[in-house]
């Protein structure tokens, strides 16, 4: 565990944002969202932005993305029902993958609710391996970088 615990990014950290509405299903016994369904959302996030971007086609596209990495911070609880809107950033992008960031809002809150992030390595779809960047994808990648990010 690390020495220091993590806190919760304002809004304006993030540049782009995408709705999320919970579904009954979300909330566990506790009556909140399960752990899980964070990361879930996590990966809609991103890949529907890419999606729309054109960067990734889920279903022809020779280049797709493969999570290898990812972690979560919870700092208070979402429920449905409720609408939540989670910002996305690239903290990194290398020759073959991506570190995206993602961060959980209850509609309209200043700060996350939940923060973490994901390592995508974009890979070859019929060798599964690795392959530079696609110039689609670094092109929509360019509007997931802020400078206001930390």
């Amino acid at each position: 565990m690390s020495a220091s615990r993590p806190t919760p990014q304002a809004r304006g950290s993030y540049p782009v944002f995408r709705t999320i509405t919970t579904r009954w299903m979300d909330n566990d016994l506790y009556g909140h969202v399960n752990n899980v369904v964070y990361y879930s959302w996590f990966d809609t996030a991103v890949n529907a932005y890419l999606i729309e971007q054109g960067a990734l086609d889920i279903h022809h596209g020779a280049t797709v993305g493969f999570v290898v990495e990812t972690q979560c911070n919870y700092f208070a609880p979402l429920a449905f029902p409720q609408t939540v809107e989670a910002g996305i950033r690239v903290a990194e992008a290398g020759r073959s993958s991506v570190r995206y960031e993602v961060g959980l809002f209850a509609a309209g809150a200043p700060q996350a609710a939940a923060q973490g992030h994901f390592v995508h390595v974009y890979v070859d779809r019929a060798t599964q391996r690795p392959v530079p960047l696609p110039d689609a994808l670094r092109g929509a990648l360019q509007a997931l970088t802020s400078s206001s990010s930390p």
